[in-house]
């Protein structure tokens, strides 16, 4: 499909090598319709379909979406099932374009708590697309970055005990390696919907340095319109991770 006139223009050699997204909005997008939070979920479901393919479309290597919290987990009990057949859905309906599109599937986050049926048929999708790389698609499941930080130095701390570890090399990229994410790149773009200004406890360590844009599209309304003038936003920015312009203009022409 050819970009439409209105379309943002963005230059597909600076993309974002990873894009986390907080989805939000699904539950007042089914208020504000007089929907149950149920078909407002459902709803996002279909808007998660259109950000996947839009970005591997666009040449995105690195897609990560927060779909369970951690502290989701004390919602009401008919929203967390709901939450969790969707995902089951997901799984089912998507398996085979995920397959023909070349897609990686990984888990960011604690599956203990996840019904046995959801959790096998996700772990069997994590298995089958293990060697697929045209894209990573991460889903933050039953994540909650502070939880994923203290698992880390839980099992830091583990190797130190046993030797395996001195305290004396411990540094960012050994502690980075510990995280769910030890594969991925750090987050370029964090975008959020729904209108609220936060990150709630999504990927705290790796989005020290990541762009944040804030949109007020509740997330089924989200759109690869929408998408692409969140990444043209990104490209607009001048990154420059602790440095000087100065500095950056002389990193740059070094480059050149």
């Amino acid at each position: 499909m050819g970009r439409s006139k209105d379309s943002p223009k963005v230059d597909r050699k600076r993309l974002p090598r990873h894009i986390g997204i907080i989805m939000d909005g699904n539950g007042r997008w089914a208020k504000l319709r007089g929907f149950s939070r149920a078909r407002g979920h459902r709803a996002g479901s279909q808007a998660v379909r259109t950000v996947v393919k839009a970005c591997r479309s666009i040449g995105v290597q690195n897609l990560t979406l927060f779909a369970f919290s951690a502290q989701n987990w004390g919602r009401p009990r008919e929203e967390v099932q709901a939450l969790m057949e969707l995902l089951a859905e997901f799984i089912a309906k998507e398996w085979q374009e995920i397959m023909d599109r070349d897609i990686r599937v990984i888990n960011l986050g604690e599956l203990r708590r996840v019904p046995p049926d959801v959790r096998t048929r996700l772990k069997s999708m994590i298995v089958a697309t293990r060697k697929n790389r045209s894209m990573t698609l991460a889903l933050a499941l039953s994540y909650g970055a502070r939880e994923e930080i203290v698992r880390a130095a839980r099992n830091l701390g583990r190797r130190m005990r046993a030797g395996k570890l001195s305290p004396k090399d411990l540094d960012v990229n050994v502690f980075s390696n510990a995280l769910y994410t030890s594969d991925l790149p750090d987050p370029d773009l964090i975008i959020r919907t729904g209108g609220e200004m936060r990150i709630s406890n999504f990927l705290l360590w790796q989005s020290a340095y990541a762009e944040l844009y804030f949109s007020t599209k509740l997330f089924p309304d989200f759109s690869r319109q929408d998408l692409l003038l969140a990444i043209a936003d990104y490209q607009r920015r001048r990154r420059r991770f602790g440095l000087t312009d100065e500095q950056i203009r002389k990193k740059d022409r070094r480059g050149k």
